[in-house]
């Protein structure tokens, strides 16, 4: 099994920065490629960011292109969300996910692993 503990959260003005982390632990030689998610309030959890193994390749949500990095350190089995120009629409859940594919997928299902969220509040 995979744990996943994300951190990094909090609350932040408008325009302001975050930098989420989130760190694996457990049998993460199984990991493939990671993402983050978020999930406001009335709302499905959506895909924001995700990365291969590698670091090789990203890919983002529409919304947060330009504003969001994600990034991971294999050897601290800890990956990254780097949020910069948050705006009130960020407010949300942020989670950590992990499958073991390696391609990045979108979708919730085709991720094995999750970890509990951070919340991430941006005030107007």
């Amino acid at each position: 099994q995979v744990q996943l503990v994300e951190s990094g959260g909090g609350l932040v003005q408008a325009g302001g920065s975050l930098r989420l982390s989130c760190a694996a632990s457990g049998r993460t030689f199984s990991i493939g490629a990671m993402g983050w998610f978020r999930q406001a309030p009335e709302k499905e959890r959506e895909f924001v960011a995700g990365i291969t193994r590698s670091g090789g390749s990203t890919s983002y949500v529409d919304s947060v292109k330009g504003r969001f990095t994600i990034s991971r350190d294999n050897a601290k089995n800890t990956v990254y969300l780097q949020m910069n120009s948050l705006k009130p629409e960020d407010t949300a859940v942020y989670y950590c996910a992990a499958r073991r594919g390696s391609v990045v997928q979108h979708t919730i299902d085709e991720y094995d692993y999750w970890g509990q969220g951070t919340q991430v509040t941006v005030s107007s």
